[in-house]
């Protein structure tokens, strides 16, 4: 009988959480993470600051003309042309959305849901490509479609998805036809 009473005496109950060591630890990491968002907002407020100069956004005028082409989809942002990481957040630039697209001899009426609207004038439309990535979004090969165009005296990538990815080659086929070359201009004189 004296070794079950030597073993029952060995037993020992199990530790006691310390609360407040685990609420201490709760409340540093929920200020850790509070931190690093702080820090994030005020990157994506200087960026904006930064990229103070850039003008005002066109709006679409009141006549756009019969719609050669329209689309739904995502947009997923700007950069500076060339630059797919330099996003740009001037003037709601940087504010992924929906998108509605409408191309018209007049340019592309760009309308987003909750962002602000802007329209690319046929002038100032450079080019139209199939790409793979934007600032922060990468898809597959083609599946974007990024449209080049002249701001101010700064050139633009902006890109879009369509909710049906076949949409993107008459998309860049119908840019690139509008888009005037020095070259076609000559010859239209």
């Amino acid at each position: 009988m004296t070794p079950l009473i030597l073993l029952a005496d060995d037993k020992k109950s199990a530790a006691v959480t310390d609360w407040s060591a685990r609420i201490g630890w709760l409340v540093g990491l929920a200020l850790f993470v509070a931190l690093v968002y702080w820090l994030m907002r005020e990157g994506w407020k200087w960026r904006g600051t930064l990229q103070g100069d850039l003008p005002e956004l066109p709006t679409a005028p009141d006549d756009l003309g019969a719609a050669r082409l329209t689309m739904s989809g995502r947009y997923h942002g700007s950069t500076t042309a060339g630059q797919w990481l330099d996003r740009i957040v001037a003037r709601g630039l940087g504010s992924r959305s929906r998108v509605e697209l409408t191309l018209t001899d007049a340019g592309l009426d760009v309308v987003r849901p909750g962002a602000p609207d802007f329209f690319i004038p046929a002038d100032a439309l450079r080019e139209a490509l199939l790409g793979k990535g934007i600032a922060g979004k990468v898809l597959t090969e083609g599946g974007l479609l990024v449209v080049t165009w002249a701001h101010g005296d700064k050139l633009i990538d902006s890109g879009f998805r369509s909710d049906h990815a076949a949409e993107h080659t008459e998309w860049v086929d119908a840019i690139n036809s509008m888009i005037k070359t020095p070259s076609t201009e000559g010859a239209e004189r």
